[in-house]
């Protein structure tokens, strides 16, 4: 088959969708398909790609680390007709996902659309943050599933949000894959005394975008709670973001910054030795759909805490690869922790050993074949038709509230203005 993946992120960007992509490509082409990828332009691209169409975009987006894409879908036009697509994946309803189904149209071919986000949870990256926002968000991405073929959840939870909230196409459950292979082995020691972190220390950890979405207030006052009680206990933290201040300054107003570590962000094998160097990860979310860091974790043999939330509740396993936290409470959370790291040593092994065993289950190769099985079915039926005008009707919603959105700001700068003159 001729896969076309249109996604917002890619690399060098880091985060679950851009490793989401990145993994069914890698394991598409190793079972003898062709993939083209669309992504917007990064800084610090890669200089040579295979078989990558970088479209302009206005990059770091409202402070965030997104690209935006600028939407001239012609432009690809050429490379595409060469590439004779069989079927294109989306990986979000706005922007590349608007070109995915003029394309499809264009082709007369099906669209999977894998709704990787809570998209709702991340309005505060556009101006005019609103419940207003957040229920055009909500509707935006369930009016843009119904245009599609068929839509992949990566969780059980996420499929059920969508058909409460409309979608009406087959919804099929595809977690992205861990490659098991990769994190099973480590080298932990190196990256602690890279860091500095003192031996025989406990070590807790956590890896992923340092944003707000990630509920990092939470987890830190939370990991203070136990730090405090708990004084050969260390916080390591892998990623970049704006929250990384909010975390110096919730150790800081404990007196206890020197006890947490910066490792930045990682990649490749290092994603693995990170995980190594980690006694538990933790995890506070309540955004994800599937939370990749939380199977990596466990594929490299460290048990999880997190909050009980949609994409945690599948593969965390409450007392048995670690532990479900189902109130937002740092007591409990901390509580948590007590449990996990209080575990004589063959009771730990038994966690760890269980969360391996679990990991297997999501393995890259089985999600894989389930997704190429999905395009199958897919190209046996005849896709939608009169997509565009589906789309017209979107565009048009779109429009229509960045009117308000731009009244709104309007409205705001005159009040300025009036306060602050003469």
């Amino acid at each position: 088959m001729n896969i076309v993946m249109m996604t917002n992120t890619f690399t060098p960007h880091v985060g679950g969708v851009s490793r989401s992509v990145t993994a069914f490509t890698d394991e598409f082409r190793k079972a003898g398909h062709d993939v083209l990828v669309v992504a917007p332009e990064f800084d610090n691209m890669p200089e040579h790609e295979r078989d990558v169409v970088r479209v302009p975009a206005i990059r770091n987006f409202n402070g965030s680390d997104f690209s935006v894409r600028i939407p001239i879908p012609f432009l690809l036009s050429e490379r595409l007709e060469k590439f004779e697509p069989d079927v294109i994946h989306s990986h979000h309803p706005f922007l590349l996902g608007d070109t995915a189904l003029v394309v499809a149209e264009d082709f007369n071919i099906p669209v999977v659309f894998t709704h990787h986000t809570m998209y709702e949870q991340y309005t505060h990256y556009v101006p005019g943050d609103s419940k207003l926002m957040k229920r055009f968000v909500i509707e935006l991405g369930t009016g843009y599933a119904n245009l599609c073929d068929h839509v992949i959840a990566p969780s059980e939870s996420i499929r059920d949000i969508l058909v409460q909230r409309g979608v009406t196409i087959p919804i099929e459950v595809i977690p992205t894959g861990v490659d098991y292979k990769h994190f099973r082995e480590g080298d932990g020691n190196t990256v602690r005394k890279e860091l500095g972190i003192p031996q025989g220390h406990v070590v807790i950890g956590h890896l992923g975008r340092l944003a707000p979405e990630k509920n990092l207030e939470f987890l830190s006052i939370a990991l203070v709670d136990y730090m405090e009680k708990n004084l050969n206990t260390d916080f390591v933290v892998f990623g970049e973001g704006p929250s990384k201040d909010l975390i110096k300054s919730v150790f800081r107003h404990h007196d206890m910054e020197q006890r947490v570590y910066f490792g930045g962000v990682v990649t490749g094998r290092k994603v693995a030795d990170a995980y190594h160097s980690m006694d538990v990860f933790v995890f506070a979310s309540k955004t994800e759909t599937q939370g990749m860091v939380l199977t990596e974790a466990m594929a490299s043999g460290v048990p999880v805490i997190a909050l009980d939330a949609p994409g945690a509740r599948e593969v965390v396993k409450d007392r048995m690869n670690g532990c479900l936290v189902n109130n937002e409470s740092p007591a409990d959370f901390a509580d948590a922790l007590e449990w996990v790291l209080g575990r004589p040593g063959s009771e730990l092994l038994q966690l760890k050993n269980y969360c391996s065993e679990l990991a297997k289950e999501y393995s890259i190769e089985n999600c894989a074949k389930r997704c190429l099985g999905l395009y199958q079915k897919d190209l046996t039926v005849s896709p939608k038709t009169e997509r565009l005008e589906g789309l017209r009707e979107i565009t048009a919603m779109i429009d229509e509230h960045w009117k308000i959105w731009l009244n709104r700001m309007r409205a705001f700068s005159g009040a300025v203005m009036n306060r602050s003159g003469p």
